[in-house]
Order: C-alpha cells, then sequence, then structure tokens
C-alpha cells in the first residue's frame, strides 16, 4: 500500500468508530509487542473493517508501556491503557472491555501463541450467524510442551465444563470473539477470566467453539504453573454458586443448613427420650454432636435469610438486572411461533 494511501486509512480507523475492538491485556511482553500490533494490523486491513486494539499493560515491570506508546504514535488505531499496578488479567480485560467502541470485542493474549488471523473468520462467524453470540477458540493442535501447563489446563477444562453445564473443549484459550451486548453485560474481578463463556452464558449468550491456531512461545516467559488448578477449584466454587444462587441465596445456605440441622435434632428427641426413661445422657458424645448439627444447621439458615435480604437491597438499590432482553435479529423468528 502506498504511504499516502496508508496515512488516508490510518485516519479513517481514527476518527470512525470502530466494527471490531480487540482488547489485549499486556504483563512484562515488550519483546512480543512490535510483531503483535504488526500481525493484528496485517489480519484486519484486508477485511476493510475499521478496528482498534486496545492494549491494557496491566503494571509491566519491563518497558511494555513505553513501548505501547511509541507504537500508538505510528498506528493510531492503537490504544494503549496502562493501569497504576499489576491488578490481574480479570482487571486488565475488564479495563480494556469498558473502553470498547466497536459492534464485536476480540480478546486475545499478548505472548504470540494465539494469531490474529483467525480473527477475521471469527468476525464472519459472527456476522453471518444471528444465532451465535460468543465464539471461543479450541487450539486442537496446542503447541505447550510443558505438562506444567497442559494437565492443569485438561484438569480446568473438565471441572469448569461439568460443574457449569457450558461445555467447551478448551476454556483456558484466549482468543474469543463476542458481540458487544455480552461484554455490556458482563463484569470481571479477581479471576473471573477463565470463567467467561459461563459468565456470558448467564448473560443469555449463544456460545460455539472454532478451532484456531496456536504457536509455541518463542519469546517471554509463561505467567501459568500447576498452582493455578488448585485456584481454578476455589473460583469455581464461587461461579457455580453465582450462577445457581445469585438471586435465591436461600436455597443454597437454608437447604445445607436443614441437611444438617435435621439430623441434629432427631439425634436431640432420641437422647429426650433416653432422658426421660431414666437414662443419663450427659456423657454422651452423641449429645454433643446433635447440638453442634442443630446449631450449624441454625447459622446456615439465618445466613441464607440475610443473603435474601442483601440481594434484595442490591436489586432493588438498582443493580445488576435480573434479566436480559434479547432484541430479534434479521430473519429471526420469536420464541414460539411458527410459521
Amino acid at each position: 500500500m502506498p504511504d499516502s494511501l496508508a496515512s488516508e486509512a490510518a485516519v479513517v480507523h481514527a476518527t470512525t468508530d470502530p466494527d471490531v475492538s480487540i482488547v489485549v491485556p499486556v504483563y512484562n511482553e515488550v519483546d512480543n509487542l512490535p510483531e503483535l500490533v504488526e500481525r493484528i494490523e496485517q489480519a484486519m486491513r484486508p477485511t476493510g473493517r475499521a478496528f482498534e486494539l486496545i492494549a491494557v499493560d496491566d503494571g509491566s515491570g519491563d518497558d511494555s508501556a513505553a513501548t505501547l506508546a511509541r507504537l500508538a504514535a505510528d498506528h493510531p488505531w492503537l490504544r494503549p491503557v496502562l493501569l497504576a499496578r499489576n491488578y490481574g488479567q480479570s482487571s486488565a480485560l475488564q479495563a480494556g472491555f469498558d473502553r470498547v467502541r466497536g459492534r464485536y470485542v476480540v480478546t486475545l493474549d499478548a505472548d504470540l501463541q494465539n494469531d490474529p488471523l483467525d480473527i477475521p473468520a471469527m468476525i464472519e462467524r459472527l456476522d453471518r450467524d444471528d444465532g451465535i453470540d460468543m465464539i471461543s477458540g479450541w487450539r486442537q493442535q496446542r503447541q505447550d510442551k510443558a505438562l506444567s501447563r497442559r494437565l492443569p489446563s485438561a484438569i480446568a477444562n473438565r471441572l469448569i465444563s461439568r460443574s457449569t453445564g457450558v461445555h467447551l473443549h478448551d476454556y483456558g484459550c484466549a482468543l474469543k470473539a463476542y458481540r458487544r451486548e455480552i461484554i455490556d453485560r458482563i463484569r470481571l474481578y479477581g479471576e473471573l477470566h477463565r470463567f467467561i463463556p459461563s459468565l456470558a452464558r448467564d448473560a443469555g449468550a449463544r456460545i460455539a467453539e472454532m478451532p484456531v491456531r496456536h504457536h509455541a512461545r518463542t519469546r517471554g516467559v509463561s505467567k501459568y504453573g500447576i498452582d493455578r488448578t488448585f485456584r481454578v477449584i476455589l473460583d469455581l466454587v464461587l461461579i457455580v454458586f453465582f450462577m445457581r444462587y445469585r438471586q435465591r441465596p436461600l436455597h443454597a445456605f437454608g437447604a445445607l443448613g436443614l441437611w444438617l440441622a435435621a439430623p441434629g435434632a432427631l439425634i436431640l428427641a432420641w437422647l429426650l427420650v433416653l432422658k426421660l426413661g431414666g437414662e443419663d445422657i450427659g456423657g454422651r458424645p452423641l449429645l454433643l454432636a446433635g447440638v453442634m448439627l442443630l446449631l450449624m444447621g441454625v447459622q446456615l439458615v439465618v445466613a441464607g435469610l440475610v443473603g435474601e435480604l442483601l440481594t434484595r437491597i442490591y436489586h432493588e438499590a438498582g443493580g445488576t438486572p435480573q434479566y436480559f432482553v434479547r432484541e430479534l435479529r434479521s430473519g429471526e423468528r420469536p420464541a414460539g411461533r411458527t410459521p
């Protein structure tokens, strides 16, 4: 492309609302950033779509922030976001989501293991298929050789799929594409970035998978290890509770409380019968067990009631909506209608 045409195209991308917003969290990836920006440009220019790259530097300790600033001077569609410190991948992604302007949102990692050349096909599928709101990448041919990466990923995929009911082959693939309205409905904090498909499904998204390319890391150091498997298990407890009992905490705490209190009450009733019959029950371990079970059960029921009060206060104060409405797209029939 001649320099004049390239400059004109850059002005168009800088001044119009983009069709595609690409969000990339960055943490100590200074060596990969120039090639990443070049690959994204090579992937998106031929599509003719206006796009933006929102690169969120998550408090990197190297020169990633300065490199992003330098690259942005030559690429008007690059929008660096510099966080004050290292907040974690979920917060970095949310910082990018808060700034997207496109109809479609794409996420990928900055380590060059995801291939930007897969982005156009994902966007085209979203454009073509009105029945899909999110496409999750599936690294069928993973290039990670280390067991410390492949084993935790395999365990996490099985655990999350079985626990949440959102069955995907590759939860850990960062390359995903969304319709903008889905991104607007979810909020990330802690380490919930691992569960975006589950959060998206909870927000009404219809999800599909697409095989994508995967490359071995050639620069930088991986931030993942075997220890993340244990963090995934803890976060999974949170996400399952969030999806199933967010609006009815009494069903979670109350049900468990009744399961504990019921046998405790039966034990105490039996001991009372024995006491009335003249037997000494003061030294029986069963007495302590019955009292503990009953007290724990009552406490859990009370916790559920408190949770119900907090939920009511939250929603009445204008918190997250209890439901989302989906707009009918062209050629789509309302549910329940017959031709």
